[in-house]
């Protein structure tokens, strides 16, 4: 309902524009100041007071004056306080937002018509999933949640680097080296397993003596060749090591949950002659030269000084040029393509934009995001000697943390004989896998992060288990009681009930916004907000025990509504909502 309040009120606000004469432009709406007691206000007045010659305020009560609430279905009044002018809302408003909320499906927009493509992860294939990286695919996965709640038709992809050295050399260390030349394997998985060659076969390269070392470059060259020529003896043996370290990263992924509907292999544009075709186009474009025996771009039409290399003397591309075809085929497939990025690729991103351009591409199509790193706080998780933190040490710590501290807060309230040890893990592994999801999308993503423990697992306090708790407590309410099929939402006249009522009508708005912006992180500002809302209704407002009986259907009506809206924006961000804690 907020967002047919907002067309409600810029319709009006251009109406009576118009007929004062004055210029249309930015209406200003937005959410007014706390001290202004209104649901939407516009400040249009200040950047028209000029152009009037008359102060804000006079032109507030001008503009508010031509405007009649009778012509609109939830303008209930309009008023001005200082320079704003206030729009506040009928009863139907109220009433409307209650019923849509009923609605399990709450928050959904209508379908855009519209294909996007997600790109997030695409972690090279040559180990498990390191918790630095953690916030590509938690993030990623958001921004498509994000897009299919505002009706998108999403797809979320996983792009591979299958031809690259670093999987040449894995290849090359795969088929070299033995068992007993490699340590124990961290876990009993393919890319734990797997990577014992890849860190033994680097650390073979930097030590070995020039002559050994030669012969073995040689034979990842070769590799790297065999790809380029599109042999499928070559295909095969990378294949056999890239799909099987890709399995075992998947598991980590899923555990998120983090799942994509296609992995796509960069060497799929070798095979197809899609990247030779790049190739062959950029040569042909005033914007190539050839430097330092290899083909370039000379992009600084485009304000970048840094030349793209896109063909190696020796006949080979890099990934840049083999993802030129890839974007080609997303635009090909679909209206549009997002692809979430850390920090360091910024300019490998505008270098692969102008290179679109260059080729002729609607480069308006993509979309890029980027982040920055999670850190881990000094001691604040034991470690691998020489492998780091990877994602799945930091998923077991966080449900082993969350396990601790639901087992002490039963012993501090009184054991709950309706909890069996399944139910403790359940809640565990919801409430610490969701503690680690909402943590890192919940900050703006071009903020570094360290990720703290303490705040993140914190019940009372503004994090996943506070948000996650306001969800039970509605389970545990409503399983309580019968559904009333009729309310009437006017006896809903506290403040409590009312404000619990606007932050509910919000909600499609904050989709629709976290969506357009490619910001996810706005979705969990809201679920705070909606849970702070919801903890003071719950106090001040019995559900239960209400003495009437058409204030106990409407609250409960209201309670249903708020399960179905934080349930949802928990689900927008990917985290559980349990039903008991």
């Amino acid at each position: 309902m907020f967002r047919a309040f907002r067309a409600e009120v810029e319709a009006a606000i251009e109406a009576a524009l118009d007929s004062l004469e004055l210029p249309t432009g930015d209406l200003g709406v937005e959410e007014p100041p706390e001290d202004v007691p209104a649901t939407l206000a516009s400040s249009v007045a200040f950047r028209l007071a000029g152009e009037v010659g008359a102060p804000p305020p006079k032109v507030a009560a001008d503009i508010a004056d031509a405007i009649d609430p009778s012509e609109y279905a939830y303008v209930e009044a309009v008023d001005t306080q200082g320079p704003y002018v206030n729009f506040h809302v009928t009863p139907a408003y109220d009433e409307a937002t209650l019923d849509a909320a009923q609605d399990d499906g709450y928050g959904r927009l209508d379908d855009q018509e519209t294909s996007v493509v997600v790109e997030h992860t695409s972690a090279n294939p040559t180990g498990p999933v390191h918790v630095g990286r953690a916030r590509n695919p938690i993030l990623g996965d958001a921004i498509a949640r994000c897009l299919d709640y505002a009706g998108y038709d999403v797809e979320r992809h996983y792009y591979v680097n299958d031809a690259g050295r670093q999987v040449a050399v894995f290849t090359w260390a795969y088929e070299t080296f033995d068992e007993e030349d490699l340590p124990e394997p961290e876990r009993d998985r393919p890319d734990y397993d797997l990577v014992r060659y890849y860190r033994k076969g680097n650390q073979w390269l930097d030590e070995a003596d020039a002559d050994r070392a030669e012969a073995a470059e040689a034979e990842i060259e070769s590799i790297m060749q065999g790809l380029e020529a599109g042999d499928d003896e070559t295909f095969e043996r990378v294949g056999r090591v890239v799909d099987r370290v890709l399995s075992g990263m998947r598991q980590s992924l899923e555990r998120l949950p983090a799942v994509f509907d296609a992995f796509v292999k960069e060497t799929e544009f070798i095979r197809d002659g899609s990247a030779e075709d790049v190739v062959a186009r950029l040569k042909a474009d005033d914007h190539s030269v050839y430097e330092e025996d290899a083909w370039q771009l000379d992009l600084s039409d485009y304000g970048i000084e840094k030349h793209l290399v896109f063909l190696r003397s020796d006949g080979t591309t890099l990934y840049t040029t083999r993802d030129l075809a890839h974007h080609e085929w997303k635009f090909e497939n679909f209206d549009r393509a997002v692809t979430v990025l850390g920090e360091d690729h910024k300019l490998q991103a505008e270098q692969l934009r102008a290179a679109l351009d260059v080729l002729g591409n609607d480069t308006s199509q993509l979309q890029s995001t980027f982040y920055s790193w999670v850190n881990l706080p000094e001691g604040g998780m034991s470690t691998r000697e020489g492998t780091g933190v990877d994602l799945d040490d930091l998923l077991d710590e966080a449900i082993a943390r969350a396990r601790d501290e639901v087992e002490s807060r039963l012993d501090t309230r009184g054991r709950d004989d309706d909890l069996s040890a399944d139910d403790i893990d359940r809640i565990a592994h919801q409430v610490g896998i969701g503690a680690v999801r909402y943590d890192i999308v919940s900050k703006q993503p071009t903020k570094s992060i360290t990720f703290e423990w303490e705040r993140a697992l914190d019940f009372e306090a503004q994090s996943a288990p506070y948000i996650q708790y306001v969800h039970a407590r509605c389970c545990g309410i409503l399983d309580e009681a019968d559904v009333e099929e009729t309310v009437d939402a006017s006896v809903l006249s506290t403040p409590e009930e009312r404000a619990l009522l606007r932050v509910i009508a919000r909600f499609p708005a904050q989709v629709e916004q976290a969506a357009d912006d490619l910001e996810p992180h706005v979705i969990a500002t809201y679920a705070r907000e909606f849970a702070e809302t919801f903890n003071a209704f719950y106090r001040e407002c019995p559900v239960l025990s209400a003495e009437d009986a058409e204030v106990r259907a409407a609250r409960l009506a209201l309670v249903r509504a708020s399960r179905h809206t934080v349930a949802n924006a928990l689900d927008v961000l990917g985290v559980e909502a349990p039903t008991s804690m």
